[in-house]
C-alpha cells in the first residue's frame, strides 16, 4: 500500500483554521457593512448560489465547446441584462449583444480597451499623427466616475481628461460638450456615480457624443441591477440612441457571489472588438473575449441560478426594499445637526457631508463619524475630499451602500448614527500637521503649494504610516482610518497612492 501523499495538517483542522480566521472580518450578511457587500436578505438565494456554483466548480469557462453549459448559461444571462437594461426591444436596438466577465473592473477595461481599437480603426492617420506627437487619444469622463477607468486609461495608452463636478458632486452636459473633439476615443458616464449616488446626464451626454461620432460607455457597474426598477429616472440604458455600451455586476444588485459582470455593446462589430484570438501558436487556437483565458465557471453559475430564480419582479421587490431604505437613511441623516447628505443621490448609494451652515462647534465630521459607527457595530466607508483640476473642492464623505437587508437594520443603524454623530459633533476633521511636518523636512511633501517633492520608498512609506497609527496591535492597518484619510487628502497624489500602496502590500505580505 502506498504512503499518503498528506504531509499537512488534517481537513478538519485545516478548516477550523480557516474558520477561526474568518471570525476575524466584518459580517458579509446581516446589514452590518453598508458597503463592499450586497446581501439580499435571502437564505435561500444565497443557498441557491451556493448549489449552483458547486456543481460547476470543475469548469473552465475557457471553452464552452467542450463545456457547452457555459454557452447556454451565458446566453440566458446576457438575454437577462439586455432585457433589464433596454436593449431587448427591436425598437431600441434588439443587436444588443455581450460578455459575462469576471468583475466590474474587467467590464470598464473591455469597454475601453474595445473603444481604442474601433477609434484606431476608424482614425488611423490622427493616431499617427498624436504618436508622433508623443500624445494619445483621450478618454472622457466625469471626476466622479469609478477609478476603474483611470486603471484603464493607463493600460491602454489613453489620456484621462476628466470634466470637473459641480461642488454638490453633479456634472453637466456641457462640460462633456466642452471636451470632444477627433480625438476622443470614449465618453464614459455613470449610473450612478458610486461616491454620491449621483445619476450622470446620459442621455444628453450620449447625444452630444452621437453627433460627434464618439462612443459611449454607461458605467452601470454598481447600479445596473438597481437602476431598473429604481423609480423617477429619465432613460440612462439602452433606450438612448447614442449609449454604444453598458457595463453592470451581477454580484452587487444581483446578489450573486463574486465575480461576475456583464459587458453588453450596442452590435456585433463592437462586440467582436473586444475579443482576442490567435492561431500564430503551435498550440490550440486561442479565442478571448475577456481579459482572462481560464477562468471558473462557478460565478456565472451563481448568477444565472440567482437571475431565474428572482425574474424582473422579484429584483422590482428587491429594489422597493432599497429605495425605502434609502428614503429613510436621506429623510433622516438630514435631520442630524451637522450633517448632511451630499447631493441628490438617485440609487442606492448615499454619502454624508459635514455641513458647513452650522457654527463650526456643531458640525459633524462624516470621517470621525464612521470611525465611531464602527465601534457601534456599522461600517461605513471613508472617501476622502478631491481637489479637480479646475481647482474646485469636492469634500470628504462617508459612502453608504443600501441593499435590501438595510430594511431589517434601520431600527438599529438609524439611531446608531444620530448617537454617533453626537460623539464626534464639533470634533475637527484629523490633522496630519505633524506627519506633514515630517514628510517636509524629508522632502516627500511640498512645503507650499506647487513646491517641489518626491516620492517615498517603501521603507520611508512604512515610517510614515507607522506615524499615522499604521502598525499596532500587531495589524499593519491603524485603527482609525479619519487620519489616514486626512493624510491622503493633504499629499500630492503619488505620495499618497505610495503610502496607500505600502499599506495593502504589507496587509498580506509574510
Amino acid at each position: 500500500m502506498s504512503a499518503s501523499p498528506f504531509a499537512g495538517p488534517s481537513a478538519a483542522d485545516i478548516l477550523a483554521e480557516l474558520a477561526e480566521l474568518r471570525a476575524g472580518d466584518a459580517p458579509t450578511q446581516g446589514g452590518r457593512v453598508l458597503s463592499y457587500v450586497y446581501d439580499s436578505g435571502l437564505s435561500e438565494l444565497d443557498e441557491l448560489a451556493r448549489d449552483a456554483a458547486e456543481l460547476t466548480r470543475p469548469l473552465n469557462a475557457l471553452d464552452p465547446t467542450t463545456f457547452p453549459s457555459i454557452a447556454v448559461m451565458e446566453r440566458e444571462l446576457i438575454a437577462f441584462m439586455r432585457r433589464a437594461l433596454g436593449g431587448g426591444t427591436p425598437r431600441f436596438g434588439g443587436g444588443v449583444v455581450g460578455s459575462v466577465t469576471s468583475g466590474g473592473t474587467e467590464s470598464c477595461l473591455l469597454a475601453v480597451k474595445t473603444a481604442r481599437d474601433l477609434w484606431r480603426a476608424d482614425h488611423p492617420e490622427l493616431a499617427a499623427k498624436l504618436a508622433r506627437a508623443g500624445k494619445q487619444p483621450r478618454l472622457v469622463t466625469a471626476s466622479t466616475v469609478h477609478a476603474a477607468f483611470q486603471k484603464a486609461a493607463r493600460m491602454f495608452d489613453l489620456d484621462w481628461d476628466p470634466v470637473a463636478c459641480e461642488p454638490d458632486g453633479s456634472v453637466r452636459a456641457a462640460g462633456f460638450e466642452e471636451k470632444l473633439g477627433a480625438d476622443v476615443a470614449l465618453v464614459v458616464v455613470s449610473a450612478p456615480a458610486y461616491p454620491n449616488g449621483a445619476l450622470d446626464p446620459v442621455a444628453e451626454v450620449a447625444g452630444i457624443a452621437k453627433e460627434f461620432g464618439v462612443s459611449c460607455h454607461v458605467d452601470a457597474c454598481f447600479g445596473g441591477l438597481a437602476l431598473p426598477w429604481w423609480p423617477g429616472l429619465p432613460d440612462w440604458d439602452f433606450r438612448v440612441p447614442g449609449v454604444t455600451s453598458i457595463s453592470a455586476d451581477l454580484h452587487k444588485f444581483g446578489y450573486a457571489p463574486k465575480g461576475v459582470s456583464v459587458l453588453l455593446h450596442r452590435g456585433r462589430k463592437r462586440h467582436r472588438a473586444q475579443f482576442f484570438a490567435t492561431t500564430s501558436w503551435p498550440g490550440y487556437p486561442v479565442v478571448n473575449p475577456t481579459l482572462l483565458g481560464s477562468k471558473p465557471a462557478s460565478p456565472l453559475a451563481a448568477a444565472w441560478a440567482i437571475s431565474k430564480r428572482l425574474g424582473f419582479d422579484g429584483y422590482a421587490a428587491l429594489t422597493a426594499s432599497c429605495v425605502r431604505s434609502a428614503e429613510t437613511i436621506v429623510r433622516e441623516a438630514s435631520l442630524i445637526r451637522g450633517l448632511n447628505v451630499w447631493g441628490a443621490p438617485s440609487g442606492p448609494s448615499i454619502a454624508l457631508v459635514t455641513d458647513d451652515g452650522v457654527p463650526e462647534g456643531e458640525r459633524v465630521d462624516p470621517h470621525h463619524l464612521a470611525d465611531e459607527l464602527a465601534t457601534r457595530g456599522f461600517r461605513i466607508q471613508h472617501q476622502p475630499g478631491f481637489t479637480q483640476r479646475n481647482g474646485v473642492r469636492l469634500p470628504h464623505t462617508a459612502h453608504l451602500t443600501v441593499t435590501p437587508v438595510t430594511e431589517r437594520t434601520l431600527p438599529e443603524l438609524v439611531p446608531a448614527l444620530q448617537a454617533a454623530a453626537d460623539a464626534v459633533r464639533g470634533r475637527r476633521q484629523a490633522s496630519p500637521r505633524l506627519e506633514l511636518l515630517g514628510m517636509q523636512a524629508l522632502g516627500f511633501a511640498p512645503k507650499r503649494e506647487g513646491g517641489a517633492y518626491r516620492v517615498p520608498s517603501p521603507d520611508m512609506a512604512w515610517r510614515i504610516l507607522k506615524i499615522a497609527g499604521a502598525g499596532s496591535r500587531g495589524s499593519s492597518l491603524p485603527g482609525k482610518l479619519a487620519p489616514l484619510m486626512a493624510l491622503a487628502e493633504k499629499l500630492p497624489a503619488p505620495v499618497a497612492e505610495a503610502i496607500l500602496i505600502e499599506l495593502l502590500a504589507r496587509v498580506s505580505e509574510p
